[in-house]
């Protein structure tokens, strides 16, 4: 059987490291309530969203081409296996376009055959594409603020 991760992209008038600057900033275009350090290979991190959270460890993170976040232990209550995204891994990819640099995410595990794929798959369209191409163009994303409120989008990708 072939894996289709999931997988969406922007383009920002910003150079790569500024791309992965951005993306390190997670608290400003994800949730703000953030713990942790998502900066340098090594850093573990927690994103809440209510009784929703994710705590991630930093596996690689290359200057100026990528990083990837690895899943440690997540709690999706929404979902039967609240656990699902357990082992799974988020890579950020950069590359220059032109002027311009083009970060792709890929959700390593997140396919169409597990249950919160769709809803997870709209979380993710929503913050990566909209809210850090936000961030990244006029410093202020379109983060979860309210910690202990689960909105739609937000419990979607968390």
């Amino acid at each position: 059987m072939q894996q289709h991760d999931f997988k969406c992209s922007l383009t920002a008038d910003v150079t790569a490291s500024q791309a992965l600057e951005g993306i390190s900033r997670v608290s400003e275009w994800w949730s703000s309530d953030f713990e942790g350090r998502a900066r340098d290979a090594g850093d573990i991190f927690t994103v809440r969203f209510g009784e929703t959270f994710v705590t991630f460890k930093i596996v690689d993170a290359v200057p100026g081409a990528g990083v990837a976040w690895k899943v440690l232990d997540s709690r999706l209550p929404w979902l039967a296996d609240d656990k699902e995204w357990n082992g799974t891994t988020v890579c950020w990819n950069v590359s220059s376009k032109g002027d311009a640099t083009e970060v792709t995410l890929t959700h390593v595990g997140l396919v169409p055959e597990i249950e919160c794929y769709e809803r997870c798959k709209e979380g993710w369209t929503f913050f990566a594409t909209e809210s850090l191409a936000k961030f990244m163009a006029d410093g202020k994303g379109l983060p979860n603020r309210r910690p202990n409120h689960e909105s739609r989008v937000a419990a979607s990708v968390a």
